[in-house]
């Protein structure tokens, strides 16, 4: 019994190889080397307009004075171009500039940083990199 089992797994790797070798003689026989290209006549040929950023393609041209102004105009920040807000959300800090000159030494408005002994050991310790900041 364990011998009939093994012919057969013999002939199926008989058998296989006889089909590997056929389908590779079949790829050999359709398989076709070109080496030669063309353009299909049939196909209709669509031109390629010129690269505009490609400097080796805008040599000849002059440069366009008024394009260039037209493009410097547009780079330009909205309230260099327009005198007043063109739109609602321009509003928002259109006049950037405070109204009021503020002055550095009113302890009113400037709450600076002050440190004494304390502060000052901690500020150093948080500095270093200490892990633990709620000591």
């Amino acid at each position: 019994m364990a011998g009939h089992q093994k012919e057969k797994a013999i002939s199926d790797e008989v058998h296989q190889n006889q089909i590997l070798r056929e389908l590779y003689l079949k790829e050999l026989r359709t398989q076709k080397l070109y080496t030669q290209y063309h353009v299909n006549p049939l196909r209709k040929v669509h031109t390629i307009a010129r690269k505009p950023m490609s400097w080796h393609d805008n040599l000849e041209e002059p440069a366009d004075a008024r394009f260039l102004n037209l493009i410097h105009h547009a780079a330009q920040g909205p309230r260099k171009k327009y005198p007043e807000t063109q739109t609602e959300g321009q509003e928002i800090g259109w006049d950037s500039e405070p109204l009021v000159n503020p002055q550095r030494d009113d302890r009113r408005l400037n709450h600076f940083r002050v440190y004494k002994d304390i502060t000052l050991y901690k500020a150093k310790m948080w500095s270093l990199g200490e892990d633990d900041r709620h000591k």
